[in-house]
């Protein structure tokens, strides 16, 4: 009977084997299918709070000055795609403006047909496409996004501050982001464009500093060119005469924030800069800010100058942007945004992202919803102060979000 008995056993055993087989099976295509329905389900991001509704326009920007350092080949003038969100007065029949055209799909986390994130033929915004321009002379704002990232992935802080009375100017920086897209085509980054030594600051804090005072030079001239440009559009097309060129605010995160810094320090019509969660490098660390400035970290973030470094970078990040405020001559408002990590200032905190894929993105507990908000209410509250001399409650007064703690206001 032993025999018989170690015979039926090892008869069974094959069918445990594919019984565990056919469970994993179930699980995964389970969680597949899961995966697949939320990331078919509409998104819409936060809508905008101010008085004007918001047309967006996308054109290409060639600055024939300045040879590309960062193109694969020699004597390339620098192209950047430029993405302008303004007030609108959009008409019957308007059509609202798609999140990411054409090749701009190519920005998913996994690729264009990417599981486990919110298609972005789904992700709804508050745009129209090419509506004509609100009445009024609108002051510029340019946006430039963080390493590797586009300027449509920042349309939530984007259409905000374009539905308060501003003309936004999202620059991609080209050969820096994983992908832009030029006459309808993908552009990769380069290793030049995108030094491996910015992603990981932590472990090489000095190479770090030495690609990012390299390439600050080069998204600073991207910024100072796009507002540049945007004083032309007074001279024909639908914004003619509608842009106050003269008045301009930089806006950045991440490596974006840094160059919102420098380009302001250099540009005579610069009205004040803001910097989001953005380590800050180039001369501006040493030489100082001329005017004001809206620094906003994530949670225990450096870029203020108050944290509690955890390892090389983190006193690099501290140390750098001490030396910034103590170098300035105006005023500086610094603040932190409990339970928000890197990425919550951009538009992943709206995206639906499957579990596997949120694991690897800075995104922190804070509702994205909410870190958004916040990030849009401070914003505003920068540029029109300093582009109108109004005074704001949200930057002299006690702050009415829970999640901020405040760390320095002065002016």
């Amino acid at each position: 009977m032993g025999e018989d008995a170690t015979g039926k056993r090892r008869r069974r055993w094959p069918r445990w084997v594919l019984w565990i087989g056919l469970a994993l099976v179930l699980v995964l295509g389970g969680s597949v299918g899961y995966f697949a329905i939320r990331a078919a389900q509409p998104v819409t991001l936060p809508a905008p709070t101010g008085p004007y509704q918001v047309g967006r326009t996308i054109l290409e920007w060639t600055d024939r000055t300045r040879a590309d350092p960062l193109a694969p080949g020699p004597g390339k003038p620098r192209e950047l795609s430029v993405w302008l969100w303004y007030p609108g007065r959009p008409g019957p029949g308007a059509q609202p403006a798609p999140y990411a055209p054409g090749a701009w799909t190519g920005l998913h986390v996994g690729g264009p047909a990417a599981l486990g994130e919110t298609s972005f033929t789904d992700v709804r915004d508050h745009s129209f496409a090419d509506a004509p321009i609100a009445a009024g002379r609108f002051p510029v704002v340019v946006l430039e996004p963080g390493m590797g990232l586009a300027a449509p992935q920042y349309t939530t802080l984007a259409e905000n501050l374009a539905s308060h009375g501003y003309l936004v100017v999202g620059v991609t920086p080209t050969y820096s982001a994983n992908l832009t897209v030029l006459n309808g085509q993908a552009v990769a980054g380069t290793d030049a464009g995108k030094p491996a030594s910015t992603d990981s600051a932590n472990e090489h804090a000095g190479q770090a500093q030495t690609d990012g005072d390299r390439l600050i030079a080069i998204w600073a001239a991207d910024g100072r060119f796009a507002a540049t440009q945007a004083a032309t559009l007074n001279s024909s097309g639908r914004f003619t005469g509608h842009i106050n060129a003269s008045t301009v605010v930089y806006i950045g995160h991440s490596f974006g924030g840094s160059s919102a810094l420098e380009a302001c320090r250099t540009d005579p019509h610069c009205a004040g800069a803001a910097d989001l969660d953005g380590t800050q490098y180039g001369p501006v660390v040493h030489l100082g800010l001329a005017k004001p400035m809206l620094l906003i970290g994530s949670d225990n973030s450096c870029i203020t100058g108050t944290c509690r470094p955890a390892d090389a970078g983190d006193r690099a990040s501290q140390d750098a942007a001490r030396t910034l405020l103590a170098a300035s001559t105006d005023g500086a408002w610094c603040y932190q945004i409990t339970g928000a990590e890197h990425f919550n200032f951009s538009d992943y905190g709206s995206y639906y992202l499957a579990a596997p894929i949120r694991s690897q993105i800075p995104l922190g507990p804070i509702d994205g919803t909410e870190a958004l908000t916040i990030a849009n209410a401070y914003l505003a509250a920068f540029a029109d102060h300093v582009t109108q001399s109004r005074p704001e409650p949200l930057l002299t007064g006690p702050t009415p979000y829970s999640q901020v703690r405040v760390q320095r206001t002065a002016f």
